[in-house]
């Protein structure tokens, strides 16, 4: 099955101003990126940005890189500009990996992938990982999954869900203590796999009203009827960069191995 990888990396993040570009074990963060995204088997790997320093780095250590328009609002209305740009047809399946996922292992590139492969009802394809601890369920930035019995996407939410009625009908929000047993706590992560013709269509449709309480882009392609396929994760997949601290820990396990 062929696929390609394309990496938004958008030098404006509003967290960390030039993110792509900041070192990380002597190579800038979007080469790490795109060394994972190389290790998959995606027949192509391309990375994406507004920003000419980017274009120029990214260059600089051999990568696929296409200048995007910066007015973008999202990763997936840049996702479709290369999409466009490249000609890809619209059976095509592309993966959309974070440009601040340094740690991204390779497998769950090419699960994601396959994901969607077998899933022709899908129009996304996604992974999540259980959640074990009971702060991970409270945290609004731990974004939460629930599911169908056949894997299909029900909803995702920043909040608590499922809500334990009965265990938290007092005391709910505390986040002290264990989880209920036998609920299925979901935390979604944020690796897509679309077909082209997908995200033709999603730049056409306005942000939904659950898009814009949520903050959560993959809502607007549910409002519209699209089907998210979630699968559980075949290898542990490391926090990506957010913050300073989140630098400062991938730098440190990177120096650590030797990179």
């Amino acid at each position: 099955m062929s696929y390609t990888v394309i990496i938004p990396a958008r030098f404006a993040s509003s967290r960390l101003p030039g993110k792509p570009l900041m070192d990380i074990a002597g190579k800038p963060m979007i080469q790490h990126v795109w060394e994972r995204a190389r290790e998959s088997d995606a027949a192509r790997v391309v990375v994406a940005t507004e920003d000419q320093r980017v274009f120029d780095a990214c260059q600089g250590f051999g990568a696929d890189v296409v200048m995007t328009l910066a007015s973008h609002e999202s990763g997936t209305d840049r996702l479709q500009e290369v999409v466009a740009k490249l000609g890809l047809a619209d059976d095509e399946i592309v993966v959309n990996v974070q440009g601040d996922e340094p740690l991204i292992p390779c497998e769950a590139i090419a699960q994601v992938a396959n994901n969607l492969a077998l899933n022709a009802q899908a129009g996304i394809a996604t992974l999540a990982e259980a959640i074990h601890d009971k702060a991970t369920v409270f945290n609004p930035n731990a974004v939460k999954a629930v599911s169908d019995l056949a894997g299909f996407a029900l909803y995702f939410s920043r909040a608590p869900m499922p809500w334990c009625r009965d265990e938290w009908a007092s005391a709910g929000s505390s986040q002290e203590g264990e989880l209920p047993a036998g609920a299925p706590f979901l935390r979604h992560i944020g690796i897509y796999a679309y077909r082209v013709g997908f995200l033709h269509q999603f730049v056409t449709w306005p942000m939904g009203v659950l898009e814009r309480v949520e903050k959560l882009e993959q809502l607007r392609a549910m409002e519209n009827g699209v089907r998210i396929h979630i699968e559980l994760a075949c290898v542990d997949i490391p926090g990506g960069v957010d913050t300073e601290a989140d630098l400062n820990a991938v730098r440190a396990f990177l120096m650590g191995k030797g990179a």
